[in-house]
């Protein structure tokens, strides 16, 4: 099976073998690969509403990319999905026509609750045995930050996870850059524009989704991983000591401070850094820490496995 996720900043592909449906939902899948390129496809939405041409171009060449995978290694069943950026599109038929064109199947623009579960599927499975539950899976991506709170269930149950609440909120790396951290680094002033966006939007997420009263803070994609990275003192991107690991709130917090006092070329010092990534990885820690901070969450624990995951696992049914 072929998951794509494609997000506002970046498109992701995963080349799975997924167990049959008799294996039970504590069953894992294998990976055959693996991909990610920076295309940024959420350029300038927050302020045009439209998607930037040569953003959807950046897009198309990384989709042709992986269409040429996805037939090497015979998938059979191919599920994309598109996030934030393409909702918020008002030429979203541009963009999906030229998805159509080069993979040869439609994406789908999910909504904000449907990311969100599909998120809280990906990071659930495959987590050790201790971990307590309920959950509060956060999605931090480039235009919004998805939140979910549900259980992992029952052990040889009928479902794997039971999701009670999810919500999606416009707060992401690249939107909260655009919006308020102009400079580079960004002043006082900027960073605590975009914290108090922020911790309204979070407040609001909250409200829906019972954070405060999980007992495992998870958090995803690329915001999150690299704080932790950072945190741990790698000396690369090493996804395998990443992956459940535990970082405590003053570390994310020490981290985010050192991320907002430096500008992009200076954040790029840091060995685990991608250079797509180096410009907006301030607001991704920010959405972190506040997060912390409003659901009083004492610390976080990374997962490299995510939406993209959950959009596998949900091939493995075939209704």
């Amino acid at each position: 099976m072929a998951a794509i996720d494609c997000g506002t900043n970046s498109i992701r592909l995963l080349v799975a073998d997924l167990p049959e449906p008799a294996a039970g939902p504590t069953a894992s899948m294998v990976d055959v690969s693996r991909r990610m390129e920076i295309v940024r496809l959420g350029q300038g939405v927050d302020r045009t509403g439209r998607l930037a041409p040569e953003a959807i171009e950046r897009t198309r060449v990384a989709l042709a990319g992986y269409a040429a995978e996805i037939g090497d290694l015979g998938a059979t069943r191919v599920r994309m999905c598109a996030t934030s950026a393409s909702r918020d599109a008002s030429n979203a038929d541009e963009f999906r026509a030229m998805v159509h064109d080069t993979l040869g199947v439609a994406p789908e623009v999910v909504t904000g609750d449907e990311e969100a579960r599909l998120s809280f599927t990906g990071a659930v499975r495959g987590l050790p045995a201790d971990a307590r539950s309920p959950f509060l899976v956060v999605d931090i991506g480039g235009g919004s930050t998805e939140f979910v709170v549900g259980d992992r269930g029952t052990p040889g149950g009928e479902t794997a996870e039971r999701v009670r609440a999810a919500i999606s909120v416009d707060i992401g790396c690249v939107r909260m850059t655009e919006r308020h951290l102009h400079d580079d680094p960004p002043t006082p002033e900027q960073v605590a524009a975009a914290e108090a966006d922020i911790a309204a939007a979070v407040d609001r997420a909250l409200s829906v989704v019972p954070g405060r009263e999980a007992a495992t803070l998870i958090g995803l994609a690329g915001s999150v991983t690299t704080v932790v990275a950072i945190a741990l003192g790698l000396d690369s991107y090493q996804p395998e000591r990443i992956h459940h690991a535990r970082i405590s709130y003053d570390e994310v917090a020490k981290v985010t401070a050192d991320l907002l006092s430096r500008s992009s070329a200076q954040r790029m010092e840091y060995p685990v850094m991608h250079p797509g990534r180096a410009d907006v990885i301030g607001a991704g820690a920010l959405v972190l820490r506040v997060i912390m901070e409003r659901a009083g969450m004492p610390s976080v624990v990374a997962s490299e496995h995510d939406i993209l995951d959950g959009i596998a696992w949900s091939l493995a049914d075939p209704s």
